[in-house]
């Protein structure tokens, strides 16, 4: 991996410069969404979600939240769908969701520029060889899946593909291509100047673990034993426990 002057030590500095200016910046939109959500969705606005960071190291991350608390009788949350509100669409479309990340940037857990940091249960699947050349740098609030990819077209190989390409070549000039990049692609509503999309392309299951199971990559049963890692990793780290992706690739 390339590693020269601006990832060993501007990276960080510039990290550190744009998330507190961001954060005091954007603080009346904080509040506003803050408010708004709490009074379209009830409860707390904001939740966290145990993730995989730098080198598999597992983090909080925070968002907004976008979907309601509704859960079936037995107690269990509806599916996502059913959770979804109006208002939860449009902070999602915006990205206004992913603001809180920006005090998860400036704690040091993440990075403006990076590969998007995925859920435990799809690490739990990736390739060794994945694990260790997309995710040796710090996940960033967005990335290469931000600009190219914000309609899910590309397959899942080509999005490691990418992530893997930026954790070769972390630089200035990549990093603010991708920087405003997403800006073009938030405003329309898609891939920035549809780089990297492909129409013909069918859209790829959302979490890479629901791929594997559509596509018979694995079993049901290696699904499920994934999922349940995946919460003894959740509860390890809620425990403050430190957890590394070492404790998340047991073979399932």
């Amino acid at each position: 991996m390339r590693k020269g002057i601006y990832n060993c030590f501007f990276k960080r500095f510039f990290d550190v410069i744009i998330s507190l200016l961001a954060i005091i910046i954007l603080s009346p939109i904080f509040l506003l969404v803050y408010l708004l959500s709490l009074i379209f969705l009830g409860g707390n606005p904001i939740f966290k979600q145990y993730r995989p960071g730098k080198n598999g190291k597992i983090f909080a991350l925070y968002k907004f939240r976008s979907m309601t608390n509704k859960k079936d009788k037995d107690g269990n949350l509806l599916p996502d769908k059913d959770r979804i509100t109006w208002w939860g669409k449009i902070i999602r479309k915006l990205s206004l969701d992913e603001l809180p990340q920006l005090f998860n940037i400036l704690g040091g857990s993440m990075s403006i520029i990076g590969p998007r940091p995925r859920l435990v249960k799809d690490m739990i699947f990736y390739d060794d060889e994945i694990l260790k050349q997309a995710y040796c740098v710090k996940p960033g609030l967005t990335g290469p899946a931000q600009v190219y990819d914000r309609n899910s077209e590309l397959s899942w190989e080509s999005v490691f593909e990418r992530d893997i390409e930026y954790a070769k070549n972390v630089t200035f000039w990549n990093d603010t291509k991708l920087f405003f990049g997403t800006f073009f692609a938030v405003l329309k509503g898609g891939s920035a100047s549809g780089a990297g999309s492909d129409s013909k392309v069918e859209k790829r299951e959302y979490y890479y673990a629901d791929h594997l199971l559509k596509s018979n990559q694995i079993t049901k049963e290696q699904y499920d034993l994934g999922l349940n890692k995946a919460k003894e990793i959740t509860k390890l780290k809620r425990k403050g426990k430190v957890v590394y992706q070492e404790d998340l690739k047991r073979r399932v």
